[in-house]
């Protein structure tokens, strides 16, 4: 018997009504906007640096750039821009000092500008449409491939994708917070599949599109930058690091959550290289959301009351993830350096990726999206009516937090603190959304058995182990691991993690389970039950899947 499955409409059934779609109708408008703020802010910026020295700094960086770095994405004039506005400012330096910083400003200007056009989205709605339901579709059929044999798979509606992703935690909420305010989704980052599926998620529970930023160099291919368009993104480029390029992303974000255009960005940056739920998130464009949220206080009048902005966090479970074994090893070598050798990397082709899609919805492995509780940009709780409420559960009014003798102030210092509290308080979030896996249990449970069998060997010499040492005894492993199991589940009573259902079947066929779904895709699992023994066949992706389960104080009782 099929589970009774929620089905969710649409906040706003009328798409020309959506704020993306307004963004996107007046493009040339945002952008004049976003290039005036981001003028005046980096005017009031001092880094110890004059304009001009900026500017100086910025051509250096961008021809460094492009010749040390281009991409096949990348506009055909950018030699030319960047010498004509090398040359153009070299000129200006004999003019007098007034008419020189009129150049110079113009200059910063054009730049801001071509940033500004770079970033900004596409949206269409009518491609969007089309994107989300050929991603609906496609992803629908590949889970019925293997149960409906020949063409007639194509049709087939054994299973829909709902029955494959699970969505727990505060759907409802989410959908209330968006009637009210504006939604700021920050999921955890493991997958390039994590972005495909987070803007199934927010179709599927009825929400209007979201603007996100996707990596520029995505858009190399034309088919990508095709459904990235459709399905709202807007273009990052990180490989600049000036403060003229970041300034203008800032204020792009900032500018769009001022419009009422829900976001969604990954605070990690990047993805999870060791596989650990992330600690130290990148604290800029969550800082927009701050930004954004006191300007809007500082605009509102009686009439026309300022727009609250929510955060909302979303930890992705995966039993296991396609770039494992790529990005545990990128992980290693950055931490360990000379004591770590780098294999090869085995997934950098489409057609495997294309593979790992396909094997991925024809198996039994489901993944969970947890959708958090709402907080306000300090990181306060919100009820479903958008107000925010105190660890005592008492009413308070976040505007307060910006008042200073009265009145409404812009201090950066005071918002710096704000942002470092709040990324602080979405970390806390992640972990006690977070579900655990049969699978992130077997891989705990294993690498833990192999460090106390091994107390002076360090992380990288505990990894070079013989495979003579990686073979573990079935009923010490069934012991240990039933041990950690309690310990989740003790936890998640006190609503500090979450653990899926099949987690609480019968020990054996939990670890079964486990051991089936870890690492699956990969030519060489990372742990297997051969009779009464398990065997560790792969120590590096067995040490990612492991540290998904770090930061709960297990340790300490294995």
């Amino acid at each position: 018997m099929r589970r009774q499955k929620a089905r969710y409409s649409e906040i706003i059934p009328r798409t020309k009504q959506w704020p993306i779609v307004q963004l996107a109708k007046d493009r040339k408008q945002f952008i004049e906007e976003v290039t005036t703020e981001s003028f005046n802010n980096l005017k009031h910026i001092t880094r110890g640096r004059s304009l001009r020295e900026e500017l100086e700094m910025t051509v250096y960086r961008e021809k460094l750039r492009i010749k040390a770095n281009p991409w096949r994405v990348d506009p055909k004039d950018e030699k030319s821009f960047w010498k004509s506005v090398q040359d153009r400012l070299s000129d200006s330096s004999a003019l007098p000092p007034e008419e020189a910083k009129a150049v110079e400003e113009g200059l910063l200007t054009e730049i801001i500008r071509r940033y500004a056009e770079e970033i900004s989205g596409n949206f269409k709605k009518n491609s969007y449409r089309f994107a989300r339901g050929f991603i609906t579709f496609g992803f629908a059929r590949l889970l019925n491939a293997t149960r409906v044999k020949g063409f007639a798979s194509l049709f087939s509606r054994q299973l829909d994708l709902d029955d494959k992703i699970n969505i727990v935690g505060e759907p409802e909420h989410i959908r209330e917070l968006a009637k009210r305010g504006t939604v700021v989704m920050v999921p955890t980052h493991f997958s390039n599949l994590d972005s495909i599926l987070i803007g199934w998620v927010i179709q599927f529970l009825g929400l209007p599109a979201f603007i996100y930023g996707a990596g520029l160099n995505l858009f190399n291919l034309k088919i990508f930058a095709y459904f990235m368009n459709s399905l709202g993104a807007y273009k990052v480029d990180r490989r600049k690091k000036n403060p003229v390029y970041l300034e203008t992303l800032k204020t792009y974000s900032s500018q769009a959550l001022r419009r009422g255009c829900h976001s969604l960005f990954f605070p990690g940056g990047t993805r999870s290289r060791s596989g650990q739920i992330e600690k130290a998130l990148k604290l800029g464009l969550m800082s927009t959301a701050i930004e954004a949220q006191r300007i809007m206080y500082q605009e509102e009048t009686p009439e026309k009351p300022a727009r609250k902005i929510f955060l909302v966090p979303v930890v992705i479970n995966y039993h296991f993830t396609l770039e494992a074994p790529a990005l545990i090893n990128e992980h290693l070598k950055r931490t360990g350096q000379e004591r770590y050798y780098k294999e090869a990397d085995e997934f950098t082709t489409s057609y495997k990726i294309a593979t790992f899609l396909l094997k991925f919805f024809t198996k039994g492995s489901n993944i969970s999206v947890s959708i958090g509780r709402g907080m306000d940009i300090l990181g306060n709780y919100v009820d479903n009516e958008g107000n925010s409420v105190d660890a005592a559960n008492q009413p308070i009014d976040p505007k307060d937090y910006f008042i200073s003798q009265g009145k409404i102030t812009v201090d950066l210092q005071r918002e710096q603190e704000y942002v470092r509290i709040l990324a602080k308080r979405v970390v806390e979030e992640y972990h006690k959304y977070n579900r655990v896996f049969a699978s992130h249990l077997v891989a705990y449970t294993a690498f833990k058995m192999l460090e106390r069998k091994n107390p002076k060997l360090d992380l990288y010499n505990l990894l070079r182990l013989p495979d003579e040492d990686l073979i573990l005894d079935y009923e010490e492993f069934k012991k240990a691991w039933k041990k950690l199991r309690k310990r989740i589940l003790k936890l998640e009573r006190k609503g500090k993690v979450g653990a899926a259902q099949h987690l609480k079947e019968k020990a054996d066929e939990a670890i079964v389970h486990g051991l089936a779904n870890v690492g699956m895709y990969h030519a060489q699992r990372p742990l297997i039950k051969k009779g009464d023994k398990i065997i560790i066949q792969d120590m590096n992706t067995l040490y990612y899947y492991h540290n998904r389960m770090e930061g709960y104080g297990l340790e300490k009782h294995i």
